[in-house]
């Protein structure tokens, strides 16, 4: 048996394999919209023979990008090309997810090939958002820091834009609460100095992402999976570790999330993450083995014999594979001929199989 290659059902939707693609930034919007770079994207990583296809951190409000070319889904009139691409997807065996996001004090930057820098008021930029007024780094101006008005706006625009994915065709939903972004930089005690109900202790900290998971799972059909993306370590001292990670998906699992997405980094710049093959695969196998929820591995996942030593090990119940991706959409089409295992070939391409 292959394990990399059986099938895996979460709530009522089956995956055919358990290789995701990870949501990549592809910085390749004009206010939000996809296009047709994100079907070919996108779509590529179906015919290549992927389980599940993941959009991108797409914004839940315009603020909410990193970058002015960010996907979004705060209009309805975003809909319409991100159904065409999941019918695409679905057309091809796989399944279609979406990340929603928000990027808090890590917003209004250039993408990444014009430099990456802030932007200012006058330049194309924005006024960021985070759950405390000092940034991301030093040069960058302070975010605003949230009120409770505008902390309930904000579970509001989750809870919207998940009932825009539903319509646009998504069959998973992952919440973005890592690398530092808005909901990540709640749970930390690095970028969160509030005293009031949302900083703190524990309980307070995870709060913000209580209250969107709340709202995302009351939007989101019983019948489809919820995943929520960590980061289960800041990699510096006194920030979020992974035993308040643990802790954490006990608390999301009791909620109705179905898979923990293990990612890790992103909180602050000073951060020293020590860089290997499978370097954050331990997050979801404590995750997964001390709460019972179903885990996705991610980082540095570059072979076949590796990514199935993961699945058969039981250290995650699905890789998400991202840069490698990049460099080979047919990723799980190869990987399936190098492991043995008999997938399906979309039927143009049988030729070459």
């Amino acid at each position: 048996m292959i394990h990399l290659f059986s099938p895996i059902t979460l709530r009522t939707v089956t995956f055919r394999n358990r290789i995701a693609v990870s949501p990549m930034c592809q910085y390749s919007s004009i206010d939000g919209y996809a296009n047709d770079w994100h079907l070919v994207h996108l779509g590529s990583r179906a015919t290549g023979g992927a389980g599940l296809v993941i959009a991108e951190a797409t914004a839940v409000s315009p603020e909410g990008r990193i970058t002015p070319n960010d996907l979004g889904l705060w209009d309805d009139t975003h809909i319409a090309k991100l159904k065409e691409i999941t019918h695409f997807i679905h057309s091809q065996g796989a399944i279609a997810g979406i990340q929603l996001a928000h990027a808090g004090r890590k917003a209004s930057h250039q993408s990444p090939w014009k430099g990456g820098q802030q932007l200012s008021l006058t330049n194309g930029g924005w006024e960021t958002l985070a759950p405390s007024a000092f940034p991301f780094k030093e040069s960058d101006l302070p975010p605003i820091a949230l009120d409770i008005s505008a902390i309930a706006k904000l579970i509001n625009d989750f809870a919207l834009a998940t009932k825009r994915a539903l319509n646009a065709g998504f069959q998973v939903v992952e919440i973005h609460a890592a690398h530092g972004y808005l909901i990540h930089e709640f749970l930390s005690p690095l970028s969160n100095n509030r005293n009031d109900e949302y900083g703190g202790c524990f309980e307070n900290r995870i709060r913000f992402l209580v209250e969107v998971t709340k709202a995302v799972r009351l939007n989101w059909p019983e019948s489809l999976p919820l995943f929520v993306r960590i980061s289960a370590s800041d990699w510096v001292e006194g920030g979020w570790d992974i035993e308040e990670s643990v802790k954490l998906a006990a608390v999301l699992k009791e909620m109705g999330v179905d898979l923990i997405d293990c990612s890790s980094g992103g909180a602050v710049a000073h951060q020293k993450i020590a860089l290997g093959p499978g370097y954050q695969v331990a997050f979801s196998t404590r995750v997964r083995q001390e709460t019972g929820i179903a885990t996705g591995a991610v980082g540095l996942i570059t072979t076949a014999t590796q990514a199935e030593e993961i699945i058969a090990s039981g250290k995650a119940d699905i890789v998400l594979i991202a840069r490698e991706s990049l460099r080979d959409p047919h990723f799980p089409l190869h990987a399936a001929k190098e492991l043995g295992a008999e997938i399906k070939w979309p039927v143009q391409y049988e030729r070459a199989k």
